[in-house]
């Protein structure tokens, strides 16, 4: 894989394909967890973990496994893999791994893991499906982290609350007061599932706003070439 190769992947998994804007794959842990900043990048980059390490091994036997055979087998690579994230938040983030609780499991079963499994890392070379895996979770997170921030500014009044389920007490003064603590600012809407869906609306219309402009700007140089010739 050359470095233009690599561009052209990432390019795809973070904006023209992204997984969470424009595929809209995996949207039960999208609105379930993006109700704060800290639950939804910890599943966003377990999600990441997950499908750079099961693209790679995928790739890596995609030649060995009948066609038969391969959905199963593919899911009991993402399954092996997921145990061993969901050991991992258990054992070394117990508090968030409650927080998160049967999210992480799920991941298994997440459109978005199989459908790059099946689409991309069975038909293409190691690295770059680990990549192609890597840079689409990356894409599903930044959905995540945006959303997530957008829906605890509005509920609540702050960011990064609950950063010390990952670094421990000492993390529980980390939280920014955006309006402060005393004036009891609540609007539970946000926190709940309509407000979920109102806040992925506003990105989903702010990235096709955004592409709009793109193409507008694009077409623009050809417009005026073409007025000054004639």
């Amino acid at each position: 894989m050359n470095r233009s190769e690599a561009q052209a992947i990432a390019d795809n998994a973070l904006w023209r394909q992204n997984a969470g804007l424009v595929q809209l794959l995996g949207l039960c842990p999208v609105l379930v967890i993006s109700s704060s900043v800290v639950n939804a990048v910890s599943l966003g980059l377990a999600t990441s973990g997950v499908m750079a390490l099961s693209g790679m091994a995928v790739a890596a036997v995609r030649d060995l496994v009948p066609n038969t055979l391969r959905t199963p087998i593919f899911m009991l690579i993402i399954a092996s893999l997921v145990t061993v994230v969901d050991l991992l938040f258990n054992a070394y983030a117990h508090g968030l791994y409650l927080v998160l609780g049967i999210f992480i499991p799920l991941i298994t079963t997440n459109c978005i893991v199989l459908a790059r499994a099946e689409a991309f890392a069975s038909r293409q070379p190691v690295l770059a499906s680990g990549w192609d895996g890597f840079t689409m979770g990356l894409g599903l997170t930044g959905v995540l982290a945006v959303l997530g921030a957008l829906r605890e500014l509005v509920a609540h009044g702050t960011l990064l609350s609950g950063l010390d389920l990952v670094f421990g007490p000492v993390a529980k003064t980390w939280t920014l007061h955006l309006i402060p603590a005393e004036s009891g600012y609540q609007f539970l809407l946000a926190s709940l599932p309509p407000g979920a869906f109102l806040g992925l609306a506003l990105l989903i219309a702010g990235k096709n706003l955004l592409d709009r402009r793109t193409a507008r700007r694009a077409a623009t140089p050809s417009i005026v070439l073409q007025s000054g010739e004639a």
